[in-house]
């Protein structure tokens, strides 16, 4: 994929690269922001630019794909890049926008480099970001052509036509579209995205897993509110402002983490807000009468932070073969001592061919994935949904 010459640049410079891109990066946002103040207005979460995650995962993504470029260079890190091209599509990206990113990113990588950016160093680094930019381009169109859409145009308006509070932070959202249109198809565990208009005019972009099993005529997302300094903004104005009879800009469903087609054991690990593609993929599962062997693992803060904890009682009877696991950090009443605390895989049985699907804080993802490879489950069959940006499992 990469060029013979290019291989050999990058090969030399990419520790280089690596160790300086924890300053390419804000300096590379700071030049776009400031040219396009749109992009961070609609666009990029501004959370995630406050606290920096959107930097570092940036900054993973090129590092690794040029890193796997190197390492194998007849393959295409498709797996990598799915997760990326789905979250663009949810956002709507286009491919005019990869050529915005590439001009204030390698203006920032010429400024922070200063002479050891050579034209030879440029060029190879620029086949590296035009061969992983046109790898998403081409996966974000077909995702898009799959929707039915045109490039970008992902957003519809829906009504909520129902509110439930599941605790006293977390809230479903039931909606249907305002058009009276039909209900476009997903998988079990995809998203869509919410773009809500903000009180400083910006109209801020999240992503909510569907909660509901698909072909229905409604679309459920539950919405956890965001404490902190500064708290959520999405989070908190769904909460504070939006009830039964309004309408919200919505996406198309995307999402490359969903439940496969087979037959064999499901193991579903979530903590927290990280319950809610499980009770997607639970909801179809017992909605389709599957036999499969279900595991279900949960870890909480309590029965009161518990979001859907009634539902997935409801949905795993519903199955002939589930198991449910969970551990709460400060439970109310009689408790099983070995059910306190965080999730323990140590006493679960883990069946022979399970597929996991993890979501949750990065850590408790990275522990459960630790323990599942230690137990022998290949990590091929192992597959997780970040809400934020994408940092990895493996630092």
């Amino acid at each position: 994929m990469l060029s013979e010459k290019s291989t050999s640049v990058v090969r030399a410079t990419l520790p280089a690269v690596g160790a300086a891109i924890a300053d390419i990066t804000p300096l590379f946002y700071r030049k776009m922001f400031a040219a396009h103040p749109e992009l961070l207005r609609d666009l990029f979460n501004r959370g995630n630019q406050a606290n920096g995650t959107q930097s570092r995962a940036l900054a993973g993504s090129i590092a690794v794909f040029a890193g796997l470029l190197l390492e194998h260079p007849d393959e295409r890190p498709d797996r990598m890049l799915a997760r990326i091209a789905h979250k663009h599509a949810s956002l709507g990206i286009t491919a005019d926008q990869y050529t915005i990113v590439h001009r204030y990113l390698f203006e920032a990588i010429a400024e922070v480099l200063g002479d050891a950016v050579t034209p030879e160093v440029a060029a190879a680094w620029d086949e590296v970001y035009w061969l992983m930019a046109g790898a998403l381009i081409a996966m974000e169109a077909r995702l898009y052509a799959g929707a039915g859409v045109e490039d970008g145009d992902v957003w519809r308006p829906w009504r909520v036509v129902h509110r439930q509070e599941e605790t006293a932070d977390v809230a479903t959202f039931v909606l249907r579209p305002a058009d009276g249109g039909p209900v476009p198809p997903f998988k079990p565990g995809q998203y869509v995205s919410v773009r809500v208009p903000l009180p400083d005019g910006a109209r801020q972009i999240r992503q909510y897993s569907l909660v509901c099993a698909p072909g229905g005529e409604e679309w459920w997302i539950s919405v956890k509110r965001i404490a902190g300094d500064p708290a959520g903004e999405v989070s908190d104005r769904l909460h504070t402002d939006v009830r039964e009879g309004d309408v919200l800009t919505v996406g198309e469903p995307f999402g490359d983490v969903v439940l496969d087609e087979e037959d064999g054991p499901v193991l579903l690990a979530s903590a927290g807000i990280g319950c809610t593609p499980m009770i997607g993929m639970l909801s179809h599962l017992a909605d389709t009468g599957s036999p499969r062997p279900v595991t279900v693992v949960h870890g909480d803060r309590g029965p009161a932070d518990h979001a859907h904890r009634e539902r997935l009682e409801l949905l795993t009877d519903k199955l002939p073969d589930a198991s449910v696991h969970v551990w709460y950090e400060r439970p109310e009443g009689p408790w099983p001592a070995e059910r306190t605390g965080y999730v323990d895989l140590s006493g679960v049985e883990i069946p022979e061919g399970v597929r996991a699907y993890l979501c949750g804080p990065v850590p408790f993802m990275r522990s459960v994935r630790t323990r599942l490879l230690e137990r022998g489950v290949p990590a091929s069959r192992v597959h997780y949904e970040s809400f934020g940006p994408d940092l990895g499992l493996d630092a």
